[in-house]
């Protein structure tokens, strides 16, 4: 494992357990960093350690302790810090470092976006870059409202300790749309050579299984946690051998991963016992028809289209509107979908001018759809995704 690649797993845990000792962000963040900045210096020269993940908690903690000594500051913290590895362990699922700064980051004093996007960055390991694709916005932009953020959590005084239970149901939204976007950068890559990220589904799915223990009561944490099991499903389908995507339809459904799918649906047969339905389940749902069909052809458009008419009602927004166009074009022909693709404003979304590509593409539009093709190129900075559309588009 290189240093970038321990940066990515670790990052959020180093920084979340700093939090806990120090309660100081900005000095958890630096130290943290400060550690994995003496790791690219020294590990080429000196050897990788035993423990990697403990070198660097052990670093970026004196690097914290000198920190203070030097501001001459803090000496409760500092004593609090030496003591670290004699905590008192934490039962339940707030024993998880991460998950509590995860609720702690999703305070209602912030705007969501700021709480999603905080949240990716110190939990999720994403840089600015990332997330700022994520949430569709320049990265300066997003740069600035992650700056401001942690600075209203300094002045403000935002505690960071475990949500009272009363509390906790207020979090749920930004605290589920933070591991949603989380699992959404690791099933596409928003950057670098590989379509999927590994490391960022399997920690979605880790924190989705631990809110689910943590809140078994509310169904949108099972919905979240039964989108990300049956999407989760098919990555083995997912890429061909060269690494660039297969579209859901041509791929080979009996590498998908079965089990998952058998978790995924059982829960989503639980969430419509609830009958409480949200934007996570009903895109679960969605997910469970397309794990239903025994192959693309037999796929019940009409009622995935049904599904996203109820979650374009419950939750709209472009990006639904957008997928609710692709249904369109299963049920009623590529003309109509069209028709909703256009009135969107996401020209700057690389899967936008994908769709609206492979519509102009049926409707013998062929000038149309290769300049689509070549924009939605031009906007991914995902090599395979990059490669794939390049293909398409020749």
């Amino acid at each position: 494992m290189t240093v970038e690649e321990l940066y990515r797993q670790e990052y959020g845990r180093a920084v979340a357990i700093l939090t806990r000792a120090f309660g100081d962000l900005d000095l958890a963040e630096d130290a943290v960093q400060d550690a994995f900045a003496a790791a690219v210096r020294r590990w080429p020269v000196e050897g990788r350690p035993p423990s990697p993940t403990g070198w660097i908690l052990t670093t970026a903690r004196n690097r914290a302790i000198d920190r203070l000594r030097r501001a001459k500051v803090g000496v409760e913290k500092e004593a609090l810090a030496m003591a670290m590895g004699d905590d008192e362990p934490v039962t339940g699922p707030f024993s998880d470092d991460r998950l509590r700064l995860v609720f702690t980051c999703c305070h209602p004093a912030l705007a969501l976006p700021v709480r999603v996007a905080l949240t990716l960055r110190l939990l999720g390991g994403l840089t600015t870059a990332e997330i700022a694709r994520a949430f569709l916005v320049p990265e300066a932009t997003m740069a600035q409202r992650i700056v401001r953020a942690k600075a209203k959590i300094r002045h403000a005084g935002i505690p960071y300790r475990i949500p009272a239970e009363a509390d906790l149901p207020e979090r749920l939204r930004g605290v589920l749309a933070v591991v949603y976007l989380i699992f959404n950068e690791g099933y596409l890559a928003s950057s670098g050579d590989a379509l999927v990220r590994d490391d960022l589904c399997a920690e979605a799915i880790r924190l989705g299984r631990l809110l689910v223990e943590l809140m078994p009561d509310e169904p949108e944490a099972h919905g979240l946690l039964a989108l990300m099991l049956l999407v989760a499903s098919r990555r083995n389908a997912r890429t061909a051998p060269d690494g660039t995507p297969v579209l859901l339809a041509d791929q080979d459904r009996s590498r998908w991963d079965r089990a998952l799918v058998a978790e995924g649906q059982a829960i989503v047969r639980e969430c419509l016992r609830r009958n409480r339905p949200g934007p996570y389940q009903i895109q679960a749902a969605i997910n469970a028809v397309h794990s239903d069909a025994p192959s693309a052809a037999r796929t019940d458009w009409s009622q995935i289209l049904q599904l996203y008419d109820l979650l374009a009602a419950t939750a709209p927004s472009p990006v639904v509107a957008l997928n609710r166009a692709v249904a369109v074009a299963e049920v009623h022909g590529p003309e109509p979908a069209l028709g909703i693709v256009d009135g969107l404003a996401l020209d700057d979304y690389h899967v936008y001018q994908a769709v609206r590509a492979d519509l102009l593409r049926r409707l013998g539009r062929t000038d149309e759809a290769s300049a689509a093709y070549a924009r939605a190129a031009e906007l991914t900075e995902n090599t395979a995704s990059r490669e794939w559309l390049l293909g398409r588009l020749t």
